[in-house]
């Protein structure tokens, strides 16, 4: 088997085991696995509204996992994208709130703008700290997490009373300002499918592009390699760590105001880190970092998350999805004992 074939089949295998441990653990505990995946996938597509919740769904995973990517490329372990996902919803759905009267020509710019940089602040923090000082970025963007949450709590609850519905809660934005449209809604029967999913596709080819074939993707990967080499080679690699992180934030702010302002189009205080930035994480783990693997990853993650619900007919709880997600991560972790018996073919001297 090739190297690149080892790349493609590794995730699959994952899935698979993944797949198969899930239903092994609803046996153990009495529940039918064959019609608990019946119901999961006819839930998922059985109906165009389905369709576009998945579409929904993929949106800011797609963005959040390319964040991912961009600084695993570049050899850091971000974990940070939960806050910093964070802060761009909530600073984008802050000038949303203010502005209610802009035009949704310059409005739906502006968020994303907003968000964007509001995303690359907070990823550069870390990428400063690790560039200048030699922190742990893992450490610093696990406490940076905690730092946002806890900040845009405190932040939402000093919006003005005139934009907020409830102490916890603000007001839906104007039509201006949400992603979602009506000619989608009427697409997919009322779903909740939203622009942010033509965001992601966009990002998954800029992002593709710039690790593939421009000189600082070239930069970011040799960094990842390794650093010390690439300082000898004349590129800079404090400057690479840091453009790395924002970047990775950037997307990951994205990603943050297309849930907001897609999904939910309102800002709400958190009682933790949003989930939809770990599993931003595990999908890009999933397609091994690559762009366009990400997309097939998110898929399967809107997939499962989409489709849970409808376990509820053969009785068994949608919890037991997240331990089907959970399994295929963990034989994604552990992909070296796959890679084991699926070894790439050796050629032979002189290019037979």
């Amino acid at each position: 088997m090739s190297k690149k074939m080892q790349q493609i089949a590794v995730p699959l295998i994952s899935v698979l085991l993944g797949i198969i441990l899930g239903a092994i653990v609803m046996w153990i505990f009495g529940y039918d696995a064959i019609w608990g995946y019946e119901e999961l996938f006819n839930t998922a597509f059985g109906s165009l509204r389905s369709l576009g919740e998945i579409a929904r769904a993929m949106g800011p995973l797609i963005l959040i996992a390319l964040g991912f990517a961009v600084a695993s490329r570049a050899g850091f372990f971000n974990v940070g994208l939960p806050g910093q996902a964070l802060a761009g919803w909530v600073m984008a759905g802050w000038f949303a709130l203010s502005n209610p009267d802009m035009p949704r020509v310059i409005m739906i710019p502006m968020t994303i703008l907003i968000a964007i940089v509001s995303g690359g602040i907070i990823g550069a923090i870390p990428g400063v700290l690790r560039a200048y000082l030699g922190t742990s970025e893992v450490i610093v963007t696990i406490m940076m997490n905690y730092i946002v949450l806890y900040v845009s709590n405190a932040f939402i609850h000093h919006f003005p009373k005139s934009v907020m519905q409830s102490i916890d809660s603000s007001k839906q934005v104007s039509a201006n300002a949400t992603y979602q449209t009506e000619w989608l809604r009427a697409l997919t029967n009322n779903s909740r499918m939203n622009i942010g999913i033509f965001f992601a596709i966009v990002a998954v080819v800029l992002i593709w592009f710039l690790l593939k074939k421009t000189t600082l993707g070239f930069e970011i990967r040799s960094v990842g390699l390794n650093p010390n080499a690439s300082e000898y080679a004349g590129m800079s690699a404090k400057r690479t760590i840091i453009l790395s992180m924002i970047i990775s934030g950037a997307l990951a702010g994205l990603g943050g105001a297309v849930e907001g302002l897609g999904t939910f189009q309102n800002v709400y205080i958190q009682g933790s880190s949003l989930a939809v930035g770990f599993n931003g994480m595990a999908v890009s783990l999933l397609a091994n970092n690559s762009p366009i693997g990400i997309l097939f990853a998110a898929f399967l993650f809107a997939v499962l998350q989409i489709g849970a619900p409808g376990m509820n007919k053969a009785s068994i709880p949608p919890e037991l999805v997240s331990i089907v997600t959970a399994a295929i991560i963990f034989f994604v972790a552990v992909h070296y004992i796959i890679e084991k018996f699926i070894k790439p073919r050796k050629r032979l001297k002189g290019g037979n």
